[in-house]
């Protein structure tokens, strides 16, 4: 939420904005503006909605997809929040000021908008002297009552001029090292990203504070933006970037605050550090035998750059103690989550159970954790802190460590341990009596209610009633553009229309219908501008098409001059293609031998009549003058050539017919390229015949031979 109205910081502000601050009823700051021609009172929180929705569409216009999430990066490890370009820009500003009043004897402060030129003047005068130390002029034209302006400043006078700004470079650097608990020699680059980091007299504080040159490789003013898209593409699913882990932390710790049992004491704990990683939740343990209220602040108010330190209550309804009269144990969750808010998620009760072990009672088990006792650092030792974090197994925190829970014991069992021999079991059951059975005691948790009042926090009403409200507005915006889309066609037509009269239709429009048409849209224009200023849409609309009723004729004829020619060109080439291949048809040509008598007559015949067809055409269009309407429309001319393409161009792309040759039959014995493996089965099983003297010893039935 916004400041309130009466906060120095907006009183101050106030005087330097072209626009009026109002209060709100509920102590906020209101924006005064006309809408529609009417005084519309805005919030803050309406003003900061329409702007995001304004991105949202520009985002959505470029990308030509819908925009459902978007990153906003707010840095600020270590800051001064009232040091920045702008605070230089005031310092030229507030110099100009007094002079002009001197020299000119004029106030600029009395005139906002006056003043926010002189801004824009002494923003350029500051960007020209970072990258010039000599004397920089300031001109400004018909400044106030006609007046022109100027002066001058260099970069040494505007050094002296911002030396108390300078010297409050070197707090934040102090405070970043201290936070971060590194020393200067460790760290071994810098990079300086900001549009005010330009200015030359603060790279050298920062480098001689660092002691070593800053690097200035990115791009000053796209830096944080570019950020903010590594960001959205390692969120998107729709993107695959290199592994790159991004922590949030909390940059003001905060602290609860709670009643103890005791008269007059309250409990006091800090939940998150400074720097404390986000998204990250912790459970604290409550005893209580009632309800309880929790109070969220910030733990530091002075490093808070805003006047409330309260983020808000939140009172656990439904606490009871339990049936013997002890305190209930209670659970509650709090949590910072991705965007860095701070709420009491979630609180539930550990109510007891008994049941037999035969009964299956739906429950969770209650774990004590020896580690896990109060708070040494609060002054309610009835209140205990379970810490998680998202993907992380729960941690109990003890001594300011967190430690894990220890795992189950992998040693083997023990004597005592191990099961038992069954008859040994039976016959000591038989000699001792049956024992009772003992109950077993389990837990389980009962969700409570928490009611939230935020500080400054939007009523589901008022906030509702400006979700409608903005709702209206989209739609009325839409309206308003097409009504206004409407109004432009006409005055684009007008004026387009009526260059073209002087140009390139003027021999395609008879002198009576040029003249009277150059008075209508002469008119036209002067109606735009009087009484036809402020019309619907539908206004616009009928006066458009009443100005077409005249001019689409013309148009039309000049059209149909430009594209009549090149067609009926291209109609006559191809009669002359078809034709000249009848031709060689009648001539025996080999190439289109092939074809049926019957359908080449076909192609003849429509050679023919379209060749018919196109003189007439000629002969009648020769008859018509420019500013007549024509006697045959590129769109039949078109026609024409296409029914002739179609019958004509499959009869004379016939293939030729494919001719088989007979193919040589080659015998086993003549193949000069004969392997054993290209025999079939029952010449490979045949007898080949034996040369003398050769032998094989692989045979079932060797040969029996005489030896001398």
């Amino acid at each position: 939420h916004g400041r309130a109205f009466n906060d120095p910081f907006v009183q101050k502000e106030k005087e330097k904005l072209s626009y009026d601050l109002v209060p709100m009823k509920n102590g906020g700051v209101g924006v005064k503006v006309m809408y529609m021609d009417e005084e519309h009172i805005f919030s803050v929180e309406q003003i900061s909605a329409m702007l995001l929705t304004k991105l949202k569409e520009t985002a959505e216009s470029n990308l030509k997809k819908p925009v459902t999430d978007c990153v906003i990066s707010v840095l600020g490890t270590a800051f001064d929040p009232f040091l920045g370009g702008r605070n230089f820009d005031g310092k030229l500003v507030d110099y100009f000021c007094a002079e002009i009043k001197s020299k000119y004897k004029l106030d600029p402060k009395s005139k906002v908008r006056a003043l926010l030129r002189l801004y824009q003047e002494c923003e350029k005068l500051k960007k020209l002297m970072s990258s010039n130390s000599t004397d920089i002029p300031l001109n400004i034209e018909c400044f106030m009552n006609d007046t022109d302006v100027s002066g001058k400043m260099n970069r040494s006078q505007f050094e002296e001029l911002c030396a108390d700004l300078l010297q409050r470079i070197e707090m934040p650097l102090l405070s970043l090292m201290e936070q971060t608990q590194l020393k200067v020699e460790d760290v071994t680059a810098v990079e300086i990203v900001g549009g005010a980091t330009r200015i030359p007299a603060v790279k050298e504080r920062i480098a001689k504070f660092f002691g070593k040159d800053v690097s200035t490789t990115l791009n000053a003013d796209e830096a944080i933006a570019r950020g903010c898209a590594l960001q959205c593409a390692i969120l998107s699913p729709a993107f695959k970037v290199r592994e790159f882990s991004v922590t949030d932390a909390i940059p003001f710790p905060i602290s609860l605050l709670w009643n103890t049992e005791a008269e007059d004491t309250e409990g006091v704990h800090e939940v998150f550090s400074r720097n404390h990683a986000a998204p990250f939740s912790k459970v604290l343990t409550f005893y209580r035998k009632g309800p309880f209220e929790l109070e969220a602040f910030y733990s530091d108010p002075n490093g808070v750059p805003y006047p409330e330190s309260k983020i808000g209550r939140y009172i656990i309804q439904n606490v009871a103690a339990q049936k013997d009269g002890e305190k209930s144990k209670v659970k509650v969750k709090v949590r910072v989550n991705t965007h860095g808010i701070f709420s009491v998620s979630t609180a539930s009760m550990v109510e007891p159970v008994k049941s037999e072990e035969s009964e299956d009672v739906s429950v969770e088990t209650e774990v004590e954790s020896q580690d896990q006792r109060p708070l040494e650092n609060s002054s309610d030792k009835n209140i205990q802190q379970e810490n998680s974090e998202a993907g992380t197994q729960s941690q109990v925190q003890t001594d300011g460590q967190q430690t894990s829970q220890p795992p189950p014991s992998s040693e083997p069992p023990s004597e005592e341990n191990k099961i038992p021999d069954v008859k040994k079991t039976n016959e000591k059951k038989g000699d001792q009596p049956p024992e009772a059975k003992k109950p077993k005691i389990k837990v389980k948790n009962v969700d409570l209610p928490i009611e939230a009042n935020l500080v400054w926090e939007l009523g589901k009403e008022l906030l509702n009633m400006y979700i409608e409200t903005e709702g209206k507005m989209i739609m009325q915006d839409k309206l308003e553009k097409e009504r206004n889309d409407a109004k432009n066609a006409v005055e684009e037509y007008v004026y387009e229309f009526r260059d073209k009269l002087s140009g390139p239709y003027e021999k395609f429009v008879c002198e009576k219908d040029l003249q009277g048409f150059s008075a209508l849209l002469t008119e036209t224009e002067g109606w735009l501008y009087e009484e036809g200023e402020d019309e619907a849409k539908q206004v616009y609309v009928d006066k458009l098409e009443d100005l077409k009723k005249l001019g689409t004729p013309i148009e039309t004829r000049y059209q149909e001059a430009e594209e009549r020619p090149k067609l009926l060109e291209e109609l006559g080439h191809r009669l002359q293609y078809y034709a000249t291949i009848a031709g060689e048809f009648r001539n025996k040509d080999e190439k289109y031998i092939h074809i049926d008598e019957m359908e080449m007559m076909k192609v003849e015949k429509c050679v023919s009549e379209v060749v018919e067809w196109m003189n007439n055409a000629v002969s009648a269009q020769a008859k018509k003058s420019l500013d007549q309407d024509p006697a045959v429309h590129s769109s039949e001319i078109k026609a024409k050539l296409q029914e002739l393409n179609n019958v004509c161009e499959p009869v004379v792309t016939q293939p030729k017919p494919k001719v088989d040759s007979p193919k040589e039959e080659n015998p086993l014995n003549e193949r000069s390229d004969f392997k054993p493996e290209d025999m079939g089965e029952d010449e490979k099983n045949s007898e080949m015949p034996q040369q003398n003297g050769e032998c094989h010893p692989g045979d079932q039935n060797p040969i029996s031979m005489d030896l001398d």
